[in-house]
């Protein structure tokens, strides 16, 4: 794209809208404010990438009143939390789990374990706990664990069914924690990156419905993809926006496809899908993740397009086991990948989407953003003069 594009501050603008509508702490802040006597002295257990901001809401509402917090959650996400006085947090890997998993999934029986009876307990669980926090059942082994995740990421198989095979070898998922409470009340809050947002899948149930039906947990969902969609639709007023009507829940390059035919043929300027494509891993993949792989598959469909351009983003601001969030391009980013000496279709055959991306100028970086609800990505089909009298008219040219 050209120097200063402003379509491209177009997009991120908008981008900016939607993790603001979702963002952890201020969702969980709003749905704490006024329950502050009921949870006078609770023990706060955050589990989750949105882990520390959730936790910060947490704080932000009650305002003393919390006796303890532990945090779990990725590498990176609780940068902003380490000034929580007494917080005890521990991260883990992410997407695939490590033996710290293990150790705080160990912590976090410790601690529901260890409250006393009247102490109210306060659950904060938002995407990404499957992988931060695990106890394996009887005979199964790290390496097993391993070797499911691994296997499900290469094959590329759906989040629902993978988090079926986690609960079939865990001891704190599919309800099971909630179990562990025995019936005492608790409250839970979620994050949902999951299609359905239902409880009893998020983070792999790990507060869903206690399978034997003794269960007191009140649950409530705070954010998801759709909150995020609908803050794209509100922020671009003055522009016709289509946001698609289901999730998007397939391989990467075959959604690509359709979704580079539906924003060639598009009567209106923005099109917003969410959810959560998959991307099947060769041997010894590049690097890269499910959002960069679309958005350059997606190039290579719109190349020399000069309307056409698409955002792909993880929400919580990393894309696979990248520090990018994902990826913005536009009709001539082909053309920079060649230029910089690499094919398109040999980066994507190699899973190696981020280095041509990285090449062509055009990823996406946002750090932790304090939410994740999955996938968002935008299409654009727009002039830059239109885009820059937008951003005119709403104060925001450069």
């Amino acid at each position: 794209m050209t120097p200063g594009d402003p379509r491209r501050q177009l997009l991120l603008t908008l981008l900016q809208a939607a993790l603001a509508a979702v963002d952890g702490r201020a969702c969980t802040r709003a749905a704490l404010s006024a329950r502050r006597e009921e949870l006078r002295g609770a023990w706060l257990i955050a589990v989750g990438k949105a882990a520390a901001s959730m936790t910060l809401g947490a704080h932000d509402a009650l305002d003393g009143l919390i006796a303890r917090t532990l945090i779990l959650t990725k590498d990176g996400h609780a940068l902003e939390a380490q000034a929580l006085a007494g917080a005890e947090i521990h991260e883990s890997g992410h997407p695939v789990p490590d033996e710290r998993s293990l150790r705080s999934g160990a912590r976090l029986l410790e601690w529901v374990e260890a409250a006393p009876a009247d102490t109210p307990l306060l659950f904060l669980i938002s995407g990404g706990a499957s992988s931060l926090v695990e106890v394996l059942a009887a005979g199964v082994s790290f390496e097993d664990l391993r070797r499911l995740n691994e296997q499900a990421h290469a094959a590329g198989i759906s989040i629902e069914e993978l988090n079926a095979r986690r609960c079939e070898i865990s001891l704190v998922k599919g309800g099971r924690l909630t179990a562990r409470l025995r019936g005492r009340r608790a409250l839970a809050l979620f994050v949902s990156d999951v299609p359905g947002d239902d409880p009893a899948v998020i983070g792999s149930g790990l507060l869903g419905p206690d399978p034997r039906g003794c269960d007191a947990v009140e649950r409530v969902l705070l954010a998801s993809i759709g909150g995020a969609m609908h803050a794209v639709q509100t922020r671009a007023q003055g522009l016709t926006v289509e946001l698609a009507a289901g999730r998007i829940a397939q391989d990467a390059e075959r959604l690509a496809v359709r979704l580079a035919h539906e924003l060639h043929f598009s009567r209106v300027p923005l099109k917003v899908w969410g959810g959560e494509s998959v991307v099947r891993l060769p041997p010894s993949p590049g690097r890269g993740g499910r959002n960069q792989h679309l958005a350059l598959a997606t190039a290579r469909l719109i190349a020399g397009d000069e309307r056409l351009m698409m955002l792909a983003v993880g929400t919580d601001g990393t894309d696979g086991p990248t520090d990018d969030a994902g990826a913005l391009v536009d009709g001539d980013t082909c053309a920079r990948v060649m230029l910089a000496g690499l094919e398109v279709e040999d980066c994507l055959r190699r899973a190696d989407s981020a280095t041509a991306l990285a090449a062509a100028g055009d990823l996406v970086h946002t750090g932790p953003t304090g939410t994740n609800v999955g996938d968002l990505v935008i299409g654009l089909k727009l002039s830059e003069a239109e885009a820059r009298s937008w951003l005119q008219t709403e104060g925001l040219a450069r």
